[in-house]
């Protein structure tokens, strides 16, 4: 925390506020408590066990489901003419609320 933050407060606990599932994905956010520092982390779970963990401070996370809305399949990467493209679809499935009420980068998390 104290490389992301600049801080070193011994203290700062990681209290979940909101718990959030999408798909194989778990979304916990939070904050400390006197919401200066904003945290998301997003653990891959699979057959019960969490298999990876990515960690946000102070980011605004967007997650998005990455789909083809045309085709199951890629489109070639060849293609000869315009019906050989498939148009690509990213809906936002999860927004963090950003608790801390001060401009922080955003971030695009695509499952």
């Amino acid at each position: 925390m104290r490389m992301l933050t600049g801080k070193n407060d011994a203290s700062f606990e990681f209290k979940p506020q909101s718990i959030c599932s999408v798909g194989p994905v778990v979304l916990v956010e939070g904050c400390d408590q006197v919401q200066e520092i904003f945290w998301v982390h997003a653990w891959t779970v699979k057959d019960g066990i969490i298999t990876q963990v990515r960690e946000y401070f102070n980011t605004s996370l967007t997650v998005t489901r990455l789909g083809n809305s045309a085709a199951k399949s890629a489109p070639s990467k060849f293609a000869k003419s315009a019906s050989e493209i498939t148009s690509y679809h990213c809906p936002s499935v999860w927004e963090s609320s950003n608790r801390v009420g001060k401009s922080v980068p955003g971030l695009v998390l695509a499952i």
